[in-house]
């Protein structure tokens, strides 16, 4: 197997197992996830060839299947479904165990911080494909929903800060940070230059424009299946 998809399977491994934990069932919550995730991931998968295409980015084939749909390998498809699965199962974990918690202040110093940081950054770097857009998106989307004043957005400000420790990780190592060579590899001309180590600080707006919408369709869709269980 491929460095790339053991990354991927090794990742899913735990939240798989532990989805039938009785306290959080997350097993009863495969319809919506499946749901949100296929609807999102088809729209950032568009989005990824596009940018593969023009050499935004691109991937080392030695850490590959080498088995490709269109310009992305097998394990870069399967990242838009299982990473997703993850940080969802962490938000219900999270939900499930600590339901009491008060995430207003939280959720409004986040919001204030992340719109001023991802308004400079596109505003300046509109040149650059991939700090522009992550930036853009992830401001519409979280202006939108704040204005909505959705009832789950300060739990998502909380899942996706402690998706912060397996993004590091996985992101890590898909960066060269253990590796002679990026699994992901970046073009200096379209991003701003600034990492965490060794990951472009464009990916932690890339991955909330990724996880938002999915927990947003996914809170949706809940009370729908659910309803169809009771009937």
């Amino acid at each position: 197997m491929s460095l790339y998809l053991w990354i991927i399977l090794l990742s899913f491994a735990g939240p798989l197992l532990l989805s039938f934990d009785k306290k959080v069932h997350f097993y009863t919550y495969w319809k919506s996830i499946g749901v949100a995730v296929l609807i999102i991931g088809f729209f950032f998968l568009i989005w990824d060839e596009a940018f593969t295409r023009w050499g935004v980015w691109g991937f080392t084939p030695k850490y590959l299947l080498k088995i490709y749909f269109g310009h992305l390998p097998l394990e870069e498809v399967l990242f838009f479904f299982i990473v997703p699965y993850n940080c969802v199962f962490i938000h219900e974990v999270q939900k499930a165990y600590f339901p009491n918690l008060n995430l207003s202040k939280l959720a409004k110093g986040f919001t204030v911080v992340f719109l001023i940081a991802a308004l400079l950054l596109a505003v300046f770097n509109f040149k650059n494909y991939y700090t522009f857009s992550a930036t853009t998106t992830s401001l519409l989307l979280t202006i939108y929903v704040v204005v909505r004043k959705f009832e789950w957005f300060p739990r998502f400000v909380l899942t996706y800060l402690i998706c912060f420790v397996p993004f590091f990780i996985v992101n890590g190592i898909l960066t060269g940070m253990f590796t002679p060579e990026p699994v992901v590899w970046y073009s200096k001309f379209h991003i701003v230059g600034w990492r965490i180590v060794t990951i472009p600080m464009e990916d932690l707006f890339y991955n909330y424009s990724l996880l938002l919408p999915i927990i947003w369709i996914h809170e949706w869709l809940k009370p729908v299946f659910s309803s169809e269980k009771t009937k």
